[in-house]
């Protein structure tokens, strides 16, 4: 891997894992702490707050992915990731267990997975591509491993309301490290396309041009004439 490589392995791996952490967090007590809220007698309106996270994050997969190859990737996720903490913050701050459900469909609603993965595969060279899917794959494992141990002793400190509050508090952080950490997509992809930097511009050496993107490298294209699209 080279080094731009791993730092958009490493970044996007450590998005997938702070996110993960939060909701994983939430999973061995969610069941016990929900039964507190008003209406947590009911276990099938339980099990809805459990389960409408993945229903409402598997709508919208597809149109957060066509949507990061029109307006770019970061600018996904980036939107994802707020509607996400959004949702965890409301879900903290739930009366009932009704709120509790809307805020797990909000959750859902930041569905960046399918972004995320199409920003590492755009960063990364088919050659490396499956080291750096590993490093998500074991980030991911790594934080449910921790999330066993963790959440039981945090639950009975701050309660399910902290907890979603931790995983709020993780997915805005995680929007610090696409904007400051992340690399900025190479050039010709949808991200560079979307972000309307798809022309050319001369350098003064050669008198070559080069994509007018964020990453800006030389090619061979003569003079005067257009990068092709």
């Amino acid at each position: 891997m080279t080094a731009a490589e791993r730092r958009a392995s490493g970044s996007l791996a450590m998005i997938f894992a702070a996110r993960m952490l939060g909701l994983f967090l939430v999973l061995p007590v969610f069941a016990l702490e929900a039964a507190r809220y008003p209406g947590g007698g009911d276990t099938a309106l339980v099990g809805m707050a459990m389960g409408i996270y993945g229903l409402t994050q598997g709508f919208l997969q597809i149109p957060y992915g066509l949507a990061s190859d029109r307006f770019g990737r970061k600018k996904v996720i980036v939107l994802g990731l707020l509607v996400f903490a959004a949702g965890s913050f409301m879900a903290a701050a739930a009366p009932t267990l009704g709120w509790l459900i809307a805020g797990r469909a909000l959750q859902g609603a930041g569905a960046v997975s399918a972004a995320v993965t199409a920003l590492l595969a755009d960063q990364t060279r088919d050659v490396v591509r499956t080291k750096a899917m590993a490093m998500v794959g074991a980030s991911i494992g790594l934080m449910f491993a921790i999330s066993l141990v963790v959440a039981p002793l945090l639950a009975a400190q701050i309660g399910l309301a902290g907890l979603f509050v931790v995983t709020g508090a993780l997915a805005l952080s995680c929007i610090g490290v696409v904007l400051w950490w992340t690399p900025p997509a190479p050039c010709g992809t949808p991200t560079c396309r979307a972000a309307g930097w798809w022309t050319c511009c001369a350098t003064a050496p050669c008198c070559g041009w080069t994509w007018a993107c964020s990453c800006c490298t030389p090619c061979s294209w003569p003079c005067g004439s257009r990068c092709p699209r």
